[in-house]
């Protein structure tokens, strides 16, 4: 099995971010080793003919500004060498593929909560990311959710 040379970590900036971006570090045995971080907002579409337009960009760009933020601070906690960052916008699932490819990455790490009942029926970023992505993907085990017990 050869080693991973450009790895890509998909965090949500909730607080298992972390978590995910050390595993992904982790990954990363060869000294040229690449990590890259990943955080994708997704904006809800605001009313095409809506009043409220204006606000609506401010928030968004407030919003990219925070995650930044966020991601430079994870960045900066996962390893002592700059961590390349990127905040994108758009369908989270479409974008992460797309990064992936788009960046030549050979394995996307992406966080996943153990689900019951019928919370498996519904399709989660990390099922369709396995499916569509380019290249391998590792689904880190995450604790379950505070509200789900």
């Amino acid at each position: 099995m050869s080693t991973y040379s450009n790895v890509l970590a998909v965090v949500d900036l909730g607080p298992d971010s972390l978590a995910v971006a050390r595993r992904a570090r982790e990954l990363c045995v060869n000294p040229a080793a690449r990590l890259t971080l990943l955080h994708v907002v997704e904006f809800v579409p605001a009313e095409p003919l809506s009043d409220a337009l204006l606000p609506t960009v401010q928030i968004e760009a407030e919003l990219l500004e925070r995650a930044r933020t966020r991601l430079a601070t994870l960045a900066a906690q996962v390893a002592p060498t700059a961590t390349p960052f990127e905040v994108t916008t758009g369908n989270v699932k479409a974008e992460i593929t797309r990064f992936a490819r788009e960046g030549h990455h050979d394995l996307i790490v992406i966080g996943s909560h153990e689900r019951h009942g019928l919370s498996i029926l519904v399709n989660l970023t990390e099922d369709t990311v396995l499916h569509a992505a380019p290249c391998d993907v590792l689904a880190v085990r995450l604790p379950r959710s505070r509200s789900a017990t």
